[in-house]
């Protein structure tokens, strides 16, 4: 994608103006050469953008197509969709069985590609806009109980350096829910000890505060005086890093979830449970102890509330709980119900018809 103009524009856009990982701007660069691809593959059999194409005509990461371009050139190509170009891609990908979170990804990567295009006067209308996304299916995030989340916290060993590091990791996670990328990017002085807060730079290099527990400092404080001993021996230690490998560099995300894996067969727990997992775990219990939503969003660095709601849902037990605190109805003595022999409706008053139940009365 490097030889197209406008998309290496956007990507430019993404890195340097909204400063977007490299990662993420990675990503928006695949979504955009799949889609590349598709068009150029119509336009090879014949197709006009705006055309329908069978499902079929079009297979992903054909280099041939690329090759054989036409004398369309991949910007006019991409300048000339339109809504029935944007239709005929979601169709292929659904006929190969993407997830819908995989479509609703690529199509929000389309919207702001156009959107970025129709912002610098390239085109004048946005040909995502109409398009609607694929209705999600709602799955509500995985949490561990508190006695879940104290059992894995207590299995790393504490008399070892390495031991001390991946309790003080996983402490700092349930502690401030913040992301396993935001952890692993911690610096010795992003930890306020004093005023017990932890400065996090999260998606988009946007910066937040966020309190972090007195239990989880002492154990970062019992690691660090580890991690001292240990870079006094070894010269490669990164200096301003806070969580660190064997070798004294950064830490990766994979290497989080590695120690994770094996912290969780120790503690018992299900293996399948990722580092995220402590996040919602935080949201959650945060929100079931009183927590409000608009709080839990800033903790979490969500920038939409709509995003944090899904911590919304409670366990039944706390909902019961809740119900038997907060129902009038509940909180009164159940008075003792009178021992009818006949049913009413049966009863007949003296002056009435049998079967006149008194309607045209009221």
């Amino acid at each position: 994608m490097e030889d197209n103009v406008i998309v290496q524009e956007f990507l430019n856009y993404l890195k340097f103006e909204k400063r977007f990982s490299p990662h993420t701007a990675k990503c928006y660069g695949a979504d955009l050469e799949q889609f590349s691809q598709f068009l150029i593959s119509r336009s090879d059999s014949g197709q006009h953008p705006g055309e329908h194409a069978p499902v079929g005509a079009y297979h992903e990461g054909a280099a041939t197509a690329v090759a054989t371009q036409t004398n369309l050139k991949l910007d006019q190509l991409l300048l000339s969709v339109d809504i029935n170009s944007v239709r005929a891609y979601l169709a292929v990908l659904n006929e190969k069985q993407y997830s819908k979170s995989t479509i609703a990804r690529k199509l929000a990567t389309l919207r702001s590609f156009y959107k970025f295009l129709v912002r610098r006067n390239h085109l004048s209308s946005n040909p995502v806009m109409a398009v609607r996304t694929p209705k999600q299916e709602k799955r509500l995030p995985r949490f561990l109980e508190y006695e879940e989340v104290k059992r894995l916290l207590e299995t790393p060993p504490m008399d070892s350096w390495l031991g001390a590091r991946d309790r003080a990791i996983m402490e700092t996670l349930y502690s401030t829910g913040v992301r396993v990328s935001e952890l692993v990017a911690l610096n010795m002085d992003d930890v306020d000890f004093l005023g017990e807060v932890v400065h996090v730079r999260g998606k988009g290099k946007k910066e937040r505060i966020v309190p972090i527990g007195t239990s989880a400092l002492q154990i970062i404080q019992h690691y660090m005086e580890f991690r001292s001993k240990r870079a006094q021996s070894n010269p490669n230690f990164d200096s301003k890093v806070l969580f660190v490998n064997k070798h004294g560099r950064r830490l990766s995300t994979r290497s989080v979830r590695r120690k994770m894996d094996k912290y969780l067969k120790i503690a018992g727990l299900d293996i399948s449970i990722s580092p995220h997992t402590l996040r919602h775990s935080f949201a959650t219990h945060m929100l079931n102890n009183g927590a409000d939503l608009r709080s839990v969003q800033e903790l979490l660095g969500h920038q939409s509330l709509s995003t944090t709601q899904i911590y919304t849902h409670l366990t039944t037990k706390k909902l019961k709980e809740v119900y038997d605190k907060a129902h009038p109805r509940d909180q009164q003595p159940t008075p003792e119900r009178p021992v009818v022999s006949k049913p009413v409706s049966s009863v007949v008053e003296p002056g009435r018809k049998d079967g006149d139940n008194g309607e045209n009365d009221w």
